[in-house]
């Protein structure tokens, strides 16, 4: 059995393919390199194909037709037979030494999830960031009990875990077609079925800032807002948070959900418009209906208070706060 299965899913990426799938090969015979090619109108099939040929013990093809990134997500589900699963865009890579020493790790564990820092990369490296776990202990398998508190910007996210294979079919996610950020979904969905934990402090994960007309960039969440709040509906709706039986993971899913809850709000009050004030409404109506202690307690007990405060002034509030992050973490350009 391979140790890691990582799905690649691919959208007119000719561009940028190679640095990825190349990254990913350095991990050799232990990797199974997925690559779904969701439809591409440039020369992204035949790379794939390519590689197949070329290394047909380590990578797969998927041709099918587009279905967004969730799309891929779904299909790299459904074709991976490694030990380890996980999640690399096209436009970034993995870091050589770090996914080394992340497969003699996992060869050698039965854990559930596998965390490792993830790295924000920028043409100018003076702006890289590293995101960092330090409410998780390191070097050692845990449970939920021995995980402290998160900080804002350290919520978990497809760059930063790798489940067990077993473990994602276990929790039957099946991730929207054609919908923007709904890998935040995937993360949420399978965080419930996870009892082991495994965190190494190594940049396993290359996160590439800078590409035109990447999710992340202003005029684009700004455009896509919508996606985001399905998310953030998705997530909240995803489990009864009160029949989680870990305290420690209650408290994370509440983070996890709170991030998610608020992202969507400052996604949608940058366009500064009635109709997106009227979708933040919405959306915290929604949450209430399913589950109102909870929706209040998100919307005034949780970080997400702070962008959700009503009128001209929360709005501001919320804008400047994104600019505040925008600055210090550089997730966009």
């Amino acid at each position: 059995m391979k140790v890691l299965s990582v799905v690649v899913p691919s959208y007119n990426s000719e561009a940028y393919l190679h640095k990825c799938v190349d990254s990913l090969l350095k991990g050799g015979e232990r990797m199974e390199v997925i690559i779904v090619n969701d439809g591409s109108k440039d020369n992204t099939g035949k790379i794939a194909d390519e590689y197949a040929a070329k290394y047909p013990d380590i990578v797969k093809v998927v041709h099918q037709e587009n279905k967004g990134h969730g799309g891929g997500i779904n299909s790299g589900i459904a074709t991976a037979t490694g030990k380890y699963f996980k999640v690399v865009d096209s436009d970034d890579s993995l870091d050589e030494k770090s996914l080394l020493t992340a497969l003699d790790a996992l060869e050698n564990s039965e854990v559930d999830m596998f965390v490792s820092n993830y790295k924000y990369t920028h043409e100018d490296p003076k702006d890289d960031r590293v995101i960092k776990y330090s409410a998780i202990p390191k070097n050692r398998v845990i449970t939920w009990d021995e995980i402290g508190t998160f900080r804002m910007e350290q919520y978990l996210t497809i760059h930063s875990v790798a489940y067990r294979t077993e473990t994602v079919k276990e929790s039957g996610v099946v991730l929207p077609e054609h919908v923007f950020y709904e890998d935040n979904t995937f993360v949420c969905t399978v965080l419930p079925y996870v009892k082991k934990i495994l965190y190494l402090d190594i940049n396993l994960y290359n996160y590439t800032i800078g590409r035109d007309g990447q999710s992340v960039q202003e005029s684009v969440i700004m455009k896509r807002y919508k996606h985001q709040m399905l998310t953030a509906r998705t997530v909240f709706t995803a489990y009864k948070l009160e029949e989680v039986e870990s305290k420690q993971l209650r408290k994370l899913l509440f983070h996890e959900i709170s991030m998610m809850v608020l992202i969507g709000v400052i996604f949608a009050r940058l366009n500064k418009t009635e109709e997106a004030e009227k979708d933040v409404e919405d959306l915290y109506a929604y949450c209430a209906e399913y589950d109102a202690k909870l929706a209040k307690r998100v919307r005034r007990r949780s970080m997400a208070a702070f962008v959700s405060i009503p009128g001209k002034f929360g709005r501001a509030i919320a804008i400047a706060c994104y600019r505040f992050a925008r600055a210090v973490v550089k997730f966009n350009e």
